[in-house]
C-alpha cells in the first residue's frame, strides 16, 4: 500500500498516537499484527477453559470426589475470569496494553505449572483461578483493539475473523486433552495453553503499544472486593445446596451474604470517580438489553460444553480422545462460520442473527434431550454442530450490538462489562447445570428404585436371569442373587444418570428460548447508522 492510501486510512480511523507510529512501520497489515497478539492470548486461555471438561471424571477418580465438588475446575475458572473482566479497563490505562497481555500470560503459565503438578482438588482449584484472571482481563482488549485500528464497516469482518482464531481453541481442545488423558495423564491438559502463551508474549512485545495513560487510574479495591465476596457466596450456594440442605443455615448466610455484597457493590459503584463498573451504561437500552442476552448465551453455552462432554464419557463411555473426536468436526464447523457471520454482522439486522442462533442451539438440545447410551457417534456428531452453527452466528452480532454507539472513551470499559455479563452467564450456567443434573438423577433415581419391589414382573424377571446367569458360572445360589441385585441397582443409576442430563439439555434448549425475548427489544443496526448520519450532518453544519 501506497504513502497516500496508507494517508488515507489512517484520516479514516483517527487512530491512538502510539498506533500510528506502528502503522507507519509495519503498513496497513499491522492492525492484524496488533489483533494477533491478543487473539493468541485468547487461545491460551480458552484453551484451558475447554480442555479440562474430557479430563473431570479423571480427577474425580484420582482425588475421589464427586461431580458437584468437580466442577469447581470449571466454574472457578469462570468466576476467577469474571472479576478478571473488570480489572481490564484499569490494567490498560495502568499498564498499558502491552503490560496487561504481558502480565496476564505470565499469570496464566504461572497457573498451568501449579495446576499440572497439583496434588490435591483445592491446589488445583487455585491454579484454575490463575489461569482465568488472565482469560477476563485479556477477552475484552480484541475488541477494544479492532475497535481502534479498524475503521466502521469493517469491523464485524475482523471480529468473525479475530474470534475464528479464538474459537479454534474449543475445537481443538477436547481432542488435545482426551489424547493427553489417554496417552499419559489428565496432568498433561494444564500445560497445552503454555505454547500459545509464550508466544503471544513475543508478539505482545513486538507489536503492542503501551497505551498508558499519563495518569493511571486508582483500582477499585474495594469494589473488586465486593463483587468477589458476592459471586463467591453465590456460586458456593449453588454448588453446595443439595450436599449442605437449601435451608441450612449456611446455605442461606451465603444468600445472604450474597445479597448484602451485590448491593453493597452497586452502591458503592455509583458513587466512585473510577468505578470498577461502569454502571452508567446499563441506562443506555440498548447495552443492558444485550448484556441480558449476553448472560443468558453465557449460561446455556458454558454450561453446554460442560456436560456435553460429560453426558460423552460417563453414560455413553467413551473414552477421552472418543469424546474429543466426536466434538472436534463441529468445532471446526464452527470455525469456517465465523469469517462469513461476522461479514453478515456488518449488513443484516443484529437481531436477525441472534434470533437464528438461538434457533439453532434451541434445536440442539432440544434433540440432546432424546439421547441415550445407543446414540449413535454420527447422530450426536450433527447434534452438536447445530450448536456450533450456533455459536458462530452468535457471537460477532452480540459484540457489535454491544458497542454500537458507545463513545470511544468507554470502549474498553463498555466491552469489560460486556464480557463479564457474558462469562457471569458462563460461571453461573455451569454451577446451575452441575445441580439440576444432580437433583434431576436423584430425582430419576428414586422414582426407578421406589417401582423395583418383589410385586414388579419385570424387577423379577431381571433378578431371576442375572442370577440365574451367575449360577452357571459356579457361584452359590445367595451369592448370584447378592451380585444380581447389585447389577440392577447399578442398571438403575445408569438409567437415573442418562435421564438427568436428558432434562438437563431441555432445560439449555429452554434458556436459548428466554434469549428471544430481549432480542425482539434490541434497537435495529439501521438505527445507529442513522445516528451517526445525523451528528456528522451537525457537525458538517456547526
Amino acid at each position: 500500500m501506497s504513502s497516500s492510501e496508507l494517508s488515507a486510512y489512517l484520516d479514516e480511523l483517527q487512530p491512538n498516537e502510539e498506533f500510528v507510529a506502528f502503522f507507519k512501520r509495519y503498513g496497513v497489515a499491522y492492525r492484524w499484527y496488533a489483533v494477533s497478539a491478543v487473539i493468541a492470548g485468547n487461545i491460551a486461555a480458552v484453551l484451558a477453559t475447554t480442555i479440562i471438561n474430557v479430563a473431570i471424571p479423571s480427577i474425580m477418580g484420582a482425588f475421589g470426589v464427586g461431580q458437584d465438588q468437580a466442577q469447581w475446575l470449571a466454574t472457578s475458572n469462570l468466576a476467577a475470569a469474571t472479576v478478571g473482566m473488570l480489572c481490564g479497563h484499569w490494567s490498560v490505562q495502568t499498564l498499558g496494553l502491552r503490560g496487561t497481555v504481558a502480565a496476564g500470560m505470565f499469570l496464566f503459565l504461572a497457573g498451568s505449572i501449579l495446576g499440572g503438578v497439583s496434588t490435591n482438588l483445592e491446589v488445583m482449584i487455585f491454579a484454575r483461578i490463575l489461569q482465568g484472571i488472565p482469560a477476563g482481563l485479556l477477552a475484552p482488549l480484541s475488541m477494544t483493539i479492532i475497535f481502534q485500528v479498524f475503521p466502521a464497516g469493517r469491523q464485524g469482518t475482523a471480529m468473525g475473523i479475530s474470534a475464528m482464531g479464538i474459537v479454534l481453541a474449543p475445537a481443538i481442545g477436547p481432542t488435545l486433552g482426551g489424547v493427553a488423558v489417554d496417552t499419559f495423564s489428565w496432568r498433561y491438559v494444564f500445560f497445552f495453553g503454555i505454547p500459545f502463551s509464550a508466544f503471544a508474549l513475543l508478539l505482545t512485545a513486538i507489536f503492542l503499544p503501551k497505551l498508558k495513560a499519563a495518569r493511571p487510574l486508582p483500582l477499585d479495591w474495594v469494589g473488586l472486593v465486593l463483587l468477589s465476596v458476592g459471586i463467591t457466596a453465590l456460586l458456593l450456594a449453588l454448588g453446595s445446596g443439595e450436599r449442605e440442605g437449601w435451608y441450612s443455615d449456611y446455605i442461606l448466610g451465603l444468600w445472604g451474604t450474597c445479597l448484602v455484597s451485590i448491593v453493597a457493590f452497586i452502591y458503592w459503584e455509583m458513587n466512585q470517580i473510577h468505578p470498577l463498573l461502569e454502571l452508567s451504561l446499563f441506562r443506555q437500552r440498548q447495552f443492558i438489553l444485550i448484556s441480558i442476552v449476553a448472560f443468558l448465551f453465557g449460561a446455556g453455552l458454558y454450561a453446554s460444553t460442560y456436560l456435553v462432554p460429560l453426558f460423552l464419557l460417563l453414560v455413553q463411555n467413551l473414552t477421552p480422545t472418543q469424546s474429543g473426536a466426536l466434538l472436534m468436526p463441529a468445532g471446526f464447523l464452527m470455525v469456517a462460520i465465523f469469517p462469513l457471520s461476522g461479514r453478515l454482522s456488518d449488513s443484516l439486522d443484529t437481531r436477525l442473527l441472534l434470533s437464528i442462533g438461538a434457533g439453532f442451539f434451541v434445536a440442539s438440545f432440544w434433540l440432546m434431550s432424546g439421547a441415550d447410551v445407543g446414540t449413535s457417534f454420527v447422530t450426536f456428531v450433527i447434534w452438536v454442530a447445530l450448536s456450533r452453527v450456533g455459536i458462530g452466528l452468535v457471537m460477532p452480532a452480540q459484540q457489535m450490538a454491544a458497542l454500537q454507539g458507545i463513545p470511544i472513551a468507554l470502549l474498553t470499559a463498555a466491552s469489560g462489562a460486556f464480557s463479564f455479563m457474558r462469562q457471569l452467564g458462563g460461571a453461573f450456567g455451569v454451577n446451575l447445570s452441575s445441580v439440576v443434573l444432580d437433583r434431576r438423577t436423584s430425582v430419576h433415581f428414586q422414582a426407578l428404585a421406589d417401582s423395583q419391589s418383589y410385586d414388579n414382573l419385570s424387577t423379577m424377571e431381571a433378578l431371576d436371569k442375572l442370577s440365574h446367569m451367575m449360577h452357571r458360572e459356579g457361584l452359590a445360589d445367595l451369592v448370584s442373587l447378592n451380585w444380581a441385585t447389585g447389577s440392577l441397582h447399578k442398571m438403575i443409576e445408569s438409567e437415573a444418570l442418562t435421564m438427568g442430563f436428558r432434562d438437563s439439555f431441555l432445560v439449555l434448549a429452554g434458556v436459548f428460548i428466554l434469549t428471544i425475548v430481549p432480542v425482539a427489544f434490541l434497537r435495529s443496526r439501521s438505527y445507529f447508522v442513522d445516528m451517526q448520519t445525523d451528528t456528522s450532518k451537525m457537525g458538517e453544519t456547526t
